[in-house]
């Protein structure tokens, strides 16, 4: 019997100059894929250029912008399930993410995540404001999480250096997310 390899979205979910997620969502990425057990794929936010949901756009600004929410939209549509690397902005999600999210619906319905965070307390709050996110959107989060301190696991606050005992929960939450995305895409087809 074959058996498909699950999709997983890796989503580098910050757009600010100068920030830290790239590394993050590099670490992620070869993390995950030395593991072999699905096909992973690293998307970065930045690289859509989204504008804001309900702007309103000059006419030479439309075909661009509707442009990029069409491959976003058919991006996110074509995985399983996800890993979505956050920052932590103000005890929240940046707003970025929180808007590129907006555009998404049945996309993102009865799949799975799980949460990468960094920031002063690993991102955690980021996460659960993700979390609420995500539920609206029919997305059933993982309770795994992989939490960076810019504090410990970064040098100077911008060199990534991770604590070997984050591999622990990254390969637990990655377990969790190929089991969740599995069973929840029983139910998709």
């Amino acid at each position: 019997m074959i058996v498909e390899k699950l999709n997983i979205g890796i989503i580098i979910g910050s757009v600010r100059q100068g920030r830290n997620a790239e590394e993050v969502g590099n670490w992620m990425y070869d993390f995950a894929v030395k593991r072999g057990d699905a096909e992973y794929e690293l998307v970065d936010l930045a690289k859509y250029k989204l504008p804001f949901l309900g702007e309103e756009l000059p006419a030479e600004r439309r075909d661009e912008a509707n442009n990029a929410i069409s491959a976003w939209t058919d991006k996110m549509a074509s995985f399983d399930g996800y890993i979505f690397v956050t920052p932590e902005y103000n005890h929240a999600v940046g707003g970025a993410l929180k808007n590129a999210l907006d555009y998404l619906n049945i996309q993102l319905n009865n799949k799975a995540a799980g949460l990468v965070g960094y920031g002063s307390l690993g991102g955690t709050r980021a996460h659960e404001n993700m979390r609420l996110i995500l539920g609206e959107l029919q997305v059933a989060d993982v309770r795994t999480a992989v939490t960076f301190s810019l504090m410990t696991d970064f040098e100077n606050m911008s060199v990534f250096k991770p604590a070997d005992y984050h591999t622990a929960n990254a390969n637990t939450m990655l377990e969790e997310v190929l089991v969740w995305s599995g069973a929840l895409k029983t139910i998709r087809k």
